[in-house]
């Protein structure tokens, strides 16, 4: 059994406890790869084209025997129009929005893609190579005192940050800020973030305090999700947990 440090929010170590059994749970990156494209395919907002898109021309062909193509033109000219292969006409196959993009998934997978994500939080390995940055002599994953909960300051909550040595991956997310490529630059999502610190909490009031630093999620233990442990569907996200969190996660002996 693992053993790992509780820290008071001034970076000294209080105390060392016993990791529950979830953190036990082998790394299988192929299931919490499969339960992310799932979740994110069950978020997708269904879209299609008007049924009517490129049909609203009055139109006739010209018929055979006349040396031209038989494509439907324009009634006030020649152009083209109508047909699939013309420009401006309808599309062959455009997508529907009666299409159903639900996947589903086993339960057992579900949880064993959770549990190994939840896992992978306490293997510096997996974290290190995710790219997060942190002080080495800390133990993974971090669980700090209760009172961090409690933190209604954001500079309490970075002072908090920086005696822990995680900081730095708080700086990394900010300046690693840039602006996409392709057409989300136009639809409201013109930049790019990384993702930093998860923190586990069971007190909403850590998320008042931390909203507004760069990268950083806030959840309670009942509403964890894969997303939260692996986004982009990598797993070793560098994570915090209070000791009330750590309990109700999995039990502290």
């Amino acid at each position: 059994m693992k053993k790992v440090n509780i820290y008071r929010i001034d970076g000294t170590s209080k105390e060392q406890i016993d990791l529950p059994d979830i953190f036990n749970t082998p790394y299988r990156p192929d299931i919490i790869r499969k339960a992310f494209n799932i979740l994110r395919s069950n978020k997708r907002q269904p879209y299609g084209s008007d049924p009517l898109a490129g049909t609203k021309h009055a139109v006739a062909s010209a018929g055979k025997g006349r040396g031209m193509s038989r494509v439907p033109r324009l009634a006030q000219g020649q152009r083209g129009a109508l047909a699939p292969c013309v420009v401006g006409g309808r599309r062959a196959h455009p997508p529907k929005s009666e299409r159903n993009w639900k996947e589903k998934i086993n339960k057992k997978e579900k949880t064993l893609a959770k549990n190994s994500a939840i896992a992978a939080t306490a293997n510096k390995e997996i974290i290190t190579k995710r790219g997060h940055k942190y002080n080495d002599k800390i133990t993974l994953p971090i669980i700090i005192d209760d009172k961090f909960e409690k933190i209604i300051k954001t500079k309490d909550v970075i002072t908090a940050l920086d005696k822990l040595g995680v900081y730095d991956d708080i700086l990394r997310a900010a300046n690693g800020k840039h602006i996409r490529a392709g057409k989300g630059k136009a639809r409201a999502r013109k930049y790019k973030k990384p993702k930093s610190i998860l923190i586990v909490s069971t007190n909403v009031e850590i998320q008042k305090s931390s909203k507004n630093l760069s990268g950083v999620d806030v959840v309670k233990p009942k509403e964890i999700n894969i997303e939260h442990l692996a986004p982009g569907g990598e797993p070793g996200r560098l994570t915090i947990f209070t000791k009330s969190a750590l309990k109700e996660i999995g039990g502290v002996k």
